[in-house]
């Protein structure tokens, strides 16, 4: 199988520290360059980086030394963590240079041209990447992102849904966890016994991108779903796991039953990073919980239970997600794994 190698963009972060974790072993890629911020160019990553998650930073990547985030970088294909007010101007650059770029950054995630993926739901989305070229003039580089973290964990269920039934509406309250403020985050006299019914930007993000992850392609690009969102959406006391509380209403009638097969034979895929089960809905009635689902499928699984019908809208149901696996990272990785089954890579 052969090796690519690959560049982190914002490699001394929250997600650029997932993603060095989660490329340890990789039988597909290998990290060669590691970039950051001018405070951390020029010190090896072991240096540069305040490890944050459990365990100790890999031993692959410990000596790297940190690079400015800029091209031109030794390696094949960038993985990008960027916070969006550096990002756009910077993975353009990298597309611009030749490099296929994942991002897991908000900048491009609503451009027309630019690929929104979560790789079970619309893997045929990557047919925009020949539109982006075309447009924009890149050679052989280009842009792909993954969503917003709370959006991953209740697109896959409503596209499961919307396939089967057509969604007509849906009103999404999310619960999400506090990495997903990055770090140092959110302080903790504002988060210890308390919930903050705002996160700056999330909700017209949460409304819009599901649109266009369960939308259509067309040669011309993406036709977005024609069902609206409402979204309120709330920062917890949870370290990892966005939990989504959905009530949808759908234009075809359909059982309870239906609707619980719908979502459990929403397939996977058969890539390295892909779990077993997609989307695992139980019966028990007290989960999702974060801290007892979240690392299902190493992180990878959608944790769907408490499917009823709704007094007001048709069904109501509970979606989760782990944040910065599912919700970031390894949504990217597993990107960067179908693009290269596809042979875009």
């Amino acid at each position: 199988m052969k090796k690519y190698r690959v560049g982190i963009l914002g490699a001394t972060g929250t997600v650029g520290q997932r993603f060095a974790e989660l490329l340890e072993g990789h039988p597909q890629f290998e990290i060669t360059a590691m970039a950051a911020s001018d405070r951390s160019a020029g010190k090896p990553y072991s240096e540069a980086c305040a490890w944050k998650l459990p365990g100790s930073i890999p031993e692959s990547v410990r000596g790297l030394m940190v690079q400015p985030i800029e091209p031109p970088l030794d390696c094949d294909i960038v993985f990008s963590s960027l916070p969006s007010s550096v990002a756009r101007e910077t993975e353009e650059a990298f597309a611009r240079a030749g490099y296929p770029v994942i991002s897991n950054s908000s900048s491009y995630r609503m451009d027309e041209d630019v690929p929104l993926l979560i790789a079970e739901v619309n893997h045929d989305h990557v047919g925009l990447i020949e539109n982006q070229r075309t447009n924009r003039g890149f050679t052989t580089g280009f842009i792909v992102t993954n969503p917003n973290c709370a959006v991953i964990s209740f697109a896959p269920p409503l596209a499961a849904l919307h396939r089967r039934f057509r969604v007509e509406s849906a009103a999404i309250t999310t619960m999400q966890a506090i990495s997903g403020a990055g770090y140092p985050g959110v302080a903790s006299l504002d988060i210890i016994d308390n919930v903050v019914p705002y996160i700056a930007g999330e909700e017209p993000k949460v409304e819009t991108e599901a649109q266009k992850i369960i939308g259509d392609f067309t040669p011309d690009g993406i036709r977005k779903a024609d069902f609206t969102i409402s979204a309120q959406c709330f920062r917890v006391n949870v370290i990892d796991g966005h939990t989504a509380s959905v009530r949808v209403n759908l234009k075809e009638r359909a059982t309870l039953e239906d609707v619980v097969e719908a979502m459990r034979d929403f397939p996977s895929l058969s890539l390295y990073s892909s779990p077993e089960c997609f989307i695992d809905v139980t019966d028990e009635p007290s989960r999702p919980q974060p801290r007892l689902d979240r690392d299902k499928g190493k992180g990878m699984t959608i944790s769907v239970g408490r499917v009823f019908p709704d007094n007001i809208f048709d069904y109501r149901f509970v979606a989760l997600s782990h944040n910065t696996v599912r919700g970031a990272a390894g949504s990217a990785v597993l990107n960067a794994e179908l693009l290269i089954s596809k042979g875009i890579i």
